[in-house]
């Protein structure tokens, strides 16, 4: 994988991410769940961030940001609170192994972006319930 292919590939997991969060947002009540409300609006504003450096970093490197799907698949329906956090866990599981892919195929700063991005995610997943692996986003032999 090309460091580009690797920015690329990470975009459209930031595409994806952003998406699925706004989608679960609007299905969980502040007022009754605030925790999980809190913690969906974190995941949201951090992905967003994300996303749009990830098109400045593109850009700097000679590339052309791909544009972000019409609509993602969710991981499951999202109709109860304990579906919106499983959807929200695996959504930080798949762009942690995203982020590990990234580590692989960048360097320098790039890659230090991804090894951030890695531990902000391995954070983020204990807060929906995930347990911590000794090597997040990577899968064991």
């Amino acid at each position: 994988m090309t460091p580009l292919q690797a920015l690329q590939a990470t975009l459209a997991a930031e595409h994806a991410a952003v998406y699925v969060y706004g989608l679960l947002g609007g299905r969980v009540s502040a007022s009754t769940e605030p925790a999980l409300a809190n913690r969906l609006v974190a995941g949201y504003v951090t992905h967003r961030a994300r996303r749009d450096q990830l098109i400045s970093m593109l850009r700097s490197a000679g590339g052309e940001p791909a544009e972000s799907e019409v609509s993602y698949a969710v991981p499951n329906p999202a109709l109860t609170a304990a579906q919106v956090t499983r959807a929200a866990l695996e959504t930080e599981q798949r762009c942690t192994a995203v982020y590990a892919a990234m580590i692989e195929g960048t360097s320098r700063a790039d890659r230090q972006w991804a090894i951030d991005a890695v531990t902000d995610s391995a954070v983020r997943q204990l807060g929906f319930g995930g347990s911590p692996d000794p090597f997040p986003g990577v899968a064991e032999l």
